[in-house]
């Protein structure tokens, strides 16, 4: 088994309703999103999935939310934009977006700031 991990980034603001301290005030962070990939056979060049081709369909998902203010955005409409909230979309979004690859996409992290971190992976006990 191989697991791949393409990084790329966003900017974004938002802030959290119902939240007391700073964060409920409108402020923004610059995002930095990974999708690891778990692949199992190798082309016979010994390539799962070209970096290249995980990079292009990443950015087109998380393009999406550049330079945007979170909770106007359609998938926040009942939830606050947190990082978890924020790594669960992408999550969902990515399994569609490669489907079509002979590969399982395990979890998105998503890093606010240089010290916190949300990792979505889904129970796999489900």
């Amino acid at each position: 088994m191989f697991i791949l991990k393409v990084k790329d980034s966003f900017s974004a603001a938002h802030k959290l309703v119902e939240y007391k301290g700073e964060c409920s005030e409108i402020h923004g962070h610059n995002w930095e999103i990974e999708v690891s990939i778990e692949c199992h056979k190798t082309s016979d060049i010994g390539l799962t999935i070209d970096f290249k081709e995980i990079k292009e369909i990443f950015y087109k998902i998380i393009s999406e939310f550049d330079h945007t203010y979170l909770n106007d955005l359609d998938y926040f409409t009942d939830k606050n934009p947190t990082s978890e909230n924020i790594a669960k979309v992408i999550y969902q979004l990515s399994i569609n977006a490669f489907s079509d690859y002979d590969a399982q996409v395990k979890e998105i992290a998503v890093k606010e700031s240089e010290k916190y971190t949300a990792i979505y992976r889904p129970d796999e006990n489900n």
